[in-house]
C-alpha cells in the first residue's frame, strides 16, 4: 500500500459507526485506550493478536468518543488518522513544500500525518512490519506531545498530542525489544472460546449491518456517557496524587520483573494516575498500580528474540505481595524526594538525563536457543555469540531491514536522482537549474527554478532478506555432539536474521524426501521451536532439499519480490537418497546458481577421513563455504577476513 492511500478522516463518517460500548470480549483493550484518551503521555497501546478480534472496529469506536477539536478553522471531530505500512517519513512528519517554494520562492513547510492526528487517535494496522525509523518516531510523538522537524532547511515544530495504536500479528515478527519498550501498554487480544460470548459478537455485528443506524442509537447514551468521563477524568488527572507509599510500590514492582531503564516506572506511574482519574478518585490506590503493572510491564520482559512475552497472574500476585512490604517500609519510614541518589546508578545506565536506558538488542548468552538449553534429542544446545555477516551482492530494492545493502529513502545520501520521491537534493537541484539561467532571462538575483530542474536524493540503506535454512537432518548427521552443533549453529544464524530483519524458511532433509518445516515468515522464534522438534534418522536426500528451497525462492520472489533470497546449507554432503544421489544434488545446486540465489555451505562433515562433498556442493552453488568448527568455534573473525576476498557469490564479514 503506498503513502497516498494513508487515511484521514473523523472518527463518525458518513454512517453511523459501530458504538464502542456495544463491542463484546474487549474490556482490557477497551480500558487500555480509555487510559491513553485520559492520558497521552502513556504512549499509546500495541495490541497483539489474531485477526478477526475487533481490533479496528474498537479503535475506531474509540476516536468518536473524543471531544471535538476547536483550531483555526473552528470545532471539528477528532480525527482517526489511519497510517499505512508503506508511508515514507515525509508523509508522516511533514516536508519542505516544494511548489510554493518554486511558485512563490517561500520557504514553507507542509505538516504531515501527526499534524492531522492533533487530539484524535492514530492507528498503525502491522505496525510490525513498519520501517524501524518510522516507529521511532511515531513513538517520539507520542511521548513528547510534539514533533520536531530539521530537514531541509527546514526548522519547525507543532504539537501533537494523540491516542497511538498499533496492531500487529506475532506469527508476522515481533517488534525489537526497545521498541516494545516504547509503546507504554500492550494488551493481547483473542477470540473467546466461550459460546455465550461468540454468540453476542454475531449477533451484534449482524443487527448493526442491518441497521447501522439504529444499532447505534440503541447505545448512543452509553457512547455518551463513557465520552463524558473521558473528559472529566482528563480535567481530573493532573491533580491526582501520586503519593511516596505508592511510588515506591511501582518502583519496587519494576525492579522485581527486572526491566531495563526507568521507562517502565514512569509508564505505570502515568498509567495508575489516568486509572484513578478514571475510577474518579484523586489519589492512586494499589488497585490502580496492579492495573497499571497488568498493561505495562508483560511486553517488557522480552529481552532475547525468542522469548515470549507475557506475565502470569501468579507472577503478578507475587510481586505484589513483595511490593506491598517495601510499600509499608515507606509508611514506616517515608523518604524526602531528592533526598539521595542510589549509589551505582550512572554505573547501570540509568542517570537523570536519560529514563530510557537499556541495550538495543539485548542477546543475552543463556537462554532458548542462546548459550544452552536443549533440543528434541536431549543434546544441549551450544551456540557462538557472533556469526559472520553474510550479504546478497549487489543493491537490492529496499525490503526493510539490516542485512544487504539496498536503494532506501531514508538511507545515507549516495548521488541525486531524476525523482525527486526521498527527498531533495540541494546541489543536484542547483547544478540542473545552472545552465539553464541565461535562457531564463536571469541576470542576477535569484535563482531561477523550473519543475524539472528538481532532483532527489539517491539513498542507500540495507534492506532484509529471505534467509533459507537447508538443515540435513539425515542419519549421518544425528550424532549427538554433531546435532547439538548444527542446532546451536541454526539458532545462531536465526538470532542473527532477527536483527537484520530478515524472513527466514526452514527445510529439513531425511528419510524419503524434503520437508518445508517453516515457509517463509518473520517471526524466527516459531523458526526455533520448529527447529527443537526437529526429528533426525534415515537417508539424506539431498536433492529434494535443495530443489524445495528452489522451489520456495521462486514462490516468494513472486509474493514478494523486493526482498532477494539467500540459501544456508548445513550438511556433511553425502547425499544418500534415491538414485545417483551425488550427481543429483549437485545438479540441483547448479539450478539453484542458475537463478541467481546467494548461497553460503556450512560444512558439517567430522572424522579422519573426509570426502569434501559439501566443498563441492558448495562449488557447484557458486556460493561461500566454511566449516561448522570454524562457524562456531572462537576464529570466526579470522575465518571471515581470510575468506572474503575468495568467496564468490556472498560477500561474509564479520558481524
Amino acid at each position: 500500500m503506498s503513502d497516498q492511500h494513508a487515511r484521514t478522516r473523523p472518527g463518525s463518517d458518513g454512517e453511523a459507526g459501530f458504538p464502542f460500548t456495544a463491542v463484546v470480549g474487549q474490556g482490557r483493550l477497551q480500558l487500555a485506550l480509555i487510559l491513553c484518551a485520559v492520558h497521552p503521555g502513556i504512549g499509546g497501546v500495541l495490541v497483539r493478536g489474531e485477526k478477526g478480534t475487533a481490533k479496528s472496529t474498537v479503535v475506531r469506536a474509540l476516536a468518536q468518543l473524543l471531544p471535538p477539536v476547536v483550531d483555526e478553522t473552528g470545532a471539528r471531530p477528532a480525527r482517526l488518522v489511519e497510517l499505512p505500512v508503506g508511508a515514507t517519513e515525509d508523509r508522516v512528519v511533514g516536508s519542505l513544500d516544494l511548489e510554493r517554494v518554486l511558485r512563490d520562492g517561500e520557504q514553507a513547510f507542509r505538516p504531515g500525518l501527526l499534524a492531522a492526528a492533533h487530539h484524535g487517535v492514530l492507528y498503525v494496522d502491522e505496525v510490525n512490519l513498519l520501517h524501524d525509523h518510522l516507529v521511532d518516531v511515531l513513538l517520539d510523538a507520542a511521548a513528547m506531545g510534539r514533533v520536531h522537524i530539521e530537514r531541509d532547511g527546514v526548522s519547525h515544530s507543532h504539537p501533537a498530542r494523540f491516542v497511538l495504536v498499533g496492531t500487529m500479528n506475532p506469527e508476522e515478527g515481533e517488534l525489537r525489544p526497545q521498541l516494545l519498550d516504547r509503546f507504554g501498554l500492550t494488551v493481547d487480544v483473542a477470540a473467546s472460546r466461550d459460546v455465550d460470548v461468540r454468540m453476542a459478537v454475531v449477533r451484534r455485528r449482524l443487527d448493526y449491518e442491518a441497521d447501522p443506524a439504529g444499532f447505534a442509537a440503541r447505545y448512543a447514551e452509553a457512547d455518551h456517557a463513557v465520552a463524558e468521563r473521558i473528559l472529566a477524568a482528563r480535567d481530573r488527572v493532573g491533580s491526582v496524587v501520586l503519593d511516596d507509599v505508592e511510588l515506591r510500590r511501582i518502583a519496587a514492582l519494576c525492579a522485581a520483573f527486572d526491566v531495563d531503564g526507568m521507562r517502565a516506572d514512569l509508564v505505570v506511574a502515568r498509567t495508575a494516575t489516568a486509572h484513578a482519574a478514571w475510577r474518579g478518585d484523586d489519589a492512586v490506590t494499589e488497585d490502580d498500580v496492579r492495573v497499571a503493572a497488568e498493561l505495562a510491564l508483560p511486553h517488557r520482559r522480552r529481552r532475547d528474540p525468542f522469548d515470549e512475552p507475557g506475565i502470569s497472574e501468579q507472577q503478578l500476585d507475587d510481586a505484589m505481595r513483595d511490593a506491598a512490604t517495601e510499600a509499608r517500609r515507606e509508611e514506616q519510614s517515608p523518604t524526602q524526594t531528592g533526598e539521595f541518589a542510589p549509589q551505582g546508578a550512572e554505573q547501570d545506565g540509568v542517570s537523570g538525563d536519560d529514563p530510557d536506558g537499556g541495550p538495543e538488542d539485548p542477546v543475552p548468552p543463556d537462554g532458548p536457543g542462546g548459550g544452552s538449553g536443549e533440543g528434541r534429542s536431549g543434546a544441549p544446545v551450544s551456540a557462538p555469540a557472533r556469526p559472520p555477516r553474510w550479504e546478497v551482492p549487489g543493491v537490492g530494492e529496499g525490503a526493510p531491514g539490516r542485512r544487504s545493502r539496498a536503494e532506501s529513502r531514508h538511507g545515507r545520501v549516495v548521488r541525486s536522482s531524476i525523482e525527486p520521491s526521498s527527498g531533495l537534493h540541494l546541489l543536484g537541484t542547483v547544478f540542473a537549474a545552472a545552465p539553464h539561467q541565461r535562457s531564463r532571462g536571469r541576470d542576477g538575483g535569484p535563482l531561477r527554478l523550473a519543475a524539472d530542474d528538481l532532483r532527489g536524493a539517491y539513498r542507500e540503506g540495507r534492506e532484509g532478506n529471505l534467509i533459507v535454512f537447508v538443515v540435513d537432518a539425515s542419519g549421518s548427521m544425528a550424532a549427538r555432539d554433531r546435532l547439538s552443533a548444527v542446532t546451536g549453529a541454526v539458532v545462531t544464524l536465526l538470532r542473527d536474521a532477527y536483527q537484520r530483519r530478515d524472513k527466514v524458511a526452514v527445510v529439513t532433509v531425511r528419510g524419503a524426501d524434503a520437508e518445508l518445516v517453516l515457509p517463509p515468515t518473520s517471526s524466527v522464534d516459531i523458526a526455533v521451536r520448529r527447529l527443537s522438534g526437529m526429528r533426525t534418522g534415515g537417508k539424506t536426500p539431498l536433492a529434494a532439499g535443495l530443489l524445495k528451497a528452489r522451489e520456495v525462492v521462486r514462490r516468494e520472489r513472486v509474493r514478494d519480490p523486493r526482498r532477494r533470497p539467500m540459501l544456508v546449507l548445513l550438511t556433511d554432503g553425502r547425499a544418500t537418497g534415491g538414485a545417483d544421489p551425488v550427481p543429483r544434488a549437485r545438479a540441483a545446486a547448479s539450478l539453484l546458481a542458475k537463478d541467481s540465489v546467494t548461497s553460503i555451505v556450512v560444512d558439517c562433515e567430522r572424522g579422519m577421513i573426509r570426502l569434501g562433498l559439501a566443498a563441492d556442493l558448495a562449488r557447484d552453488l557458486r556460493g561461500g563455504y566454511l566449516r561448522l568448527a570454524e562457524l562456531t568455534g572462537d576464529s570466526v573473525a579470522d575465518i571471515v577476513r581470510a575468506s572474503s576476498g575468495s568467496v564468490r557469490g556472498v560477500s561474509v564479514r564479520a558481524a
